[in-house]
């Protein structure tokens, strides 16, 4: 691929921005604020943060971000950290005791022009439901106080879904549209390699959908759920909002699965099919390298912590989240080890995909959600809507909620969130 073409991807090089009269003042490169809850090998700090302090691969050549992260704060420092070794090699990166003064350098003013909450992974206690109370509403919050205190604001990135509290969600959402300052959130499923490397055309009528992967409960539901509302967000209309989404597992679950359709209680078996014929990573527990469709034993025997979501959309599309889960000791899934989706199209065609995430301990995955947040940074705007994930936020809490409940189908009318996705596509395709 030429540089030209490398350029014009995404929003990413200052000649580019410059030319929509977009582009920073020259005399001084943008200053980051990265506000961490752990950081070490494998965290999502580690994965976000490093790619903006040494630059990542990108289109067949070494980024570098056009900015500077000028402030770390870090809540949690153990013996595996990594924080004190990378501001060691970066002289402009300094450490700091607490968000404010991450975000105003030990100063009285605010003194970043963009900022990274990352608040995954950590030594973070459960609540009865089983989702882990990671801060980042608590960040938020401490955050804005700074906002206002000083009558500035910058940009803010949020990793993963916003809350696991529903309230918490919304209110951030809010308050970034009353400050007016740029706001995104989400996981780095959506904007990752997809193989075939397509997406589904704007503004097709879809009947129902199934994605399929070996995440859990809250953590992994926001990945697969989100990465499947990146893509039916685009059907005819935009996006309408939730009405409804039930959890189902034990025994219920196995009975979906064999119905064979959603009237039954299940999904589309065709679907279910298709999801698993995208995967790269299919186990069916037998003694085979051909790609072999795991049978309704081999799907009690080897994920029998299995559990999936029904979910009715407003505008009447059906959909189906199959989380296959294995034993508490088994590594994974013990059936899948990605994450895929089909939809049916009206008039019966189908439509399927897998969302690549390649070379596993390289993470290569982020480097498109970096540069996304790049672009958050230089210009002031998200590249895809808020709304996504304060949706995929609200409907990862509610399935938890009926799991919580079990099973009962839980009424979504808070989730009556209409949005228009972007024109194109944002995820990487080369």
């Amino acid at each position: 691929m030429g540089k030209a073409t490398r350029r014009a991807f995404l929003v990413g090089s200052a000649a580019t921005l410059a030319a929509s009269g977009i582009c920073r003042a020259a005399e001084r490169r943008p200053r980051v604020a990265a506000l961490c809850t752990i950081y070490h090998k494998y965290s999502h700090s580690q994965h976000i943060v490093d790619r903006f302090l040494d630059g990542y691969g990108w289109e067949g050549a070494h980024h570098r971000p056009a900015m500077d992260v000028v402030s770390l704060y870090v809540d949690q420092v153990g013996d595996n950290d990594l924080s004190r070794e990378r501001v060691s090699r970066h002289q402009e990166t300094r450490i700091f005791p607490t968000i404010a003064d991450a975000l105003t350098c030990g100063g009285s003013d605010l003194a970043v022009d963009g900022v990274l909450l990352i608040a995954e992974h950590g030594n973070y206690p459960f609540n009865e439901k089983g989702q882990q109370l990671y801060p980042r509403y608590e960040f938020f919050k401490q955050v804005v106080d700074v906002y206002r205190r000083t009558g500035k604001t910058a940009p803010l990135f949020n990793d993963k879904h916003l809350s696991w509290n529903w309230d918490h969600a919304k209110e951030m959402v809010e308050t970034a549209e009353q400050m007016k300052f740029g706001f995104m959130a989400g996981s780095s499923l959506p904007v990752a390699w997809r193989h075939p490397s397509i997406d589904l055309p704007l503004g097709a009528e879809l009947d129902e959908v199934v994605a399929m992967w070996g995440g859990g409960i809250d953590g992994g539901d926001i990945h697969v759920i989100e990465a499947m509302q990146s893509i039916v967000e685009r059907r005819k209309g935009g996006e309408t909002g939730v009405k409804s989404i039930q959890a189902i597992r034990g025994d219920d679950f196995f009975r979906a699965i064999e119905a064979g359709s959603w009237e039954s209680g299940g999904c589309d078996a065709e679907l279910l099919q298709a999801c698993y014929c995208r995967s790269h990573q299919l186990n069916p527990g037998r003694a085979t390298y051909s790609h072999v469709l795991p049978t309704a034993h081999d799907l009690r025997r080897l994920a029998p912590k299995s559990y999936a979501y029904r979910i009715e959309y407003r505008d009447g599309l059906r959909a189906t989240v199959v989380q296959l889960q294995g034993a508490p000791k088994q590594q994974g899934s013990g059936i899948v080890g990605d994450c895929n989706l089909a939809a049916r199209v009206k008039g019966g065609e189908l439509f399927s995909l897998m969302f690549y995430l390649p070379y596993y301990s390289m993470r290569n995955f982020f480097s498109p959600l970096v540069h996304h947040i790049e672009s958050l940074f230089l210009t002031g705007k998200p590249p895809y809507p808020i709304q996504r994930t304060l949706l995929t936020t609200g409907m990862t809490a509610s399935g938890v909620e009926s799991h919580f409940q079990q099973g009962r189908t839980i009424e979504t009318p808070h989730l009556a969130i209409p949005y228009q996705p972007p024109r194109e596509s944002t995820f990487w395709r080369s």
